[in-house]
């Protein structure tokens, strides 16, 4: 598992094999910050359910501004730490379960990335404390990873797009809806796509 790009690019993260850990595929990583290249300079990003750190250091690496990085699992949290520490990068580490952090972060954030273990009822818990505490910004993004076979309730949350990869599924959600869709056609028209 590798720094996909960025100042910290090809550094190679600490990856171990625990039961409860899913890192983000390294193409499913690339095409999630690709498509937001031009966004996460100077973002404020929450990484949720961190496992090893990889998506928030990606993140760091392409020059957002904070990234705040949450799992209860002491291991995960340790690692996550451990590969902050590789990078020379200081960050906020939370060990604690996603609600009391959801309860318990300042703030707003440009970019949410929602990973739970697949299968764990955990994303529309997520969303629903997302959006009482009003953590996303208004032109924010919510990505969601998880089976293309699952369904959810994303409420008050619009799906704005969806990215297959196997048998993984990356959902973006907003709050506002049209902002989102002018913000993916300029990036398009950017990339003459």
């Amino acid at each position: 598992m590798r720094i996909i790009s960025g100042k910290y690019k090809g550094k190679q993260l600490n990856e171990l094999k625990f039961d409860h850990v899913r890192p983000t595929a390294d193409k499913v990583k690339q095409a999630l910050f690709t498509k937001f290249q031009f966004d996460i300079p100077e973002s404020r990003v929450l990484d949720l359910f961190c496992g090893t750190g990889a998506l928030g250091i990606e993140a760091l690496s392409r020059g957002a501004k904070e990234v705040v990085f949450v799992d209860k699992s002491p291991k995960s949290v340790n690692l996550t730490k451990k590969n902050l520490k590789m990078i020379g990068e200081e960050a906020k580490v939370y060990c604690v379960s996603f609600d009391i952090a959801l309860q318990r972060v300042e703030g707003k954030f440009d970019f949410i990335f929602i990973d739970p273990p697949y299968k764990s009822g955990l994303y529309e818990k997520a969303l629903s404390l997302i959006a009482d505490r009003k953590l996303l910004n208004e032109k924010g993004v919510i990505i969601c990873e998880h089976l293309k076979i699952d369904k959810f309730d994303y409420s008050p949350f619009e799906v704005v797009d969806e990215k297959t990869y196997g048998t993984v599924m990356l959902t973006f959600l907003s709050y506002n809806w049209c902002c989102t869709v002018f913000n993916f056609f300029n990036y398009n028209v950017r990339m003459k796509i």
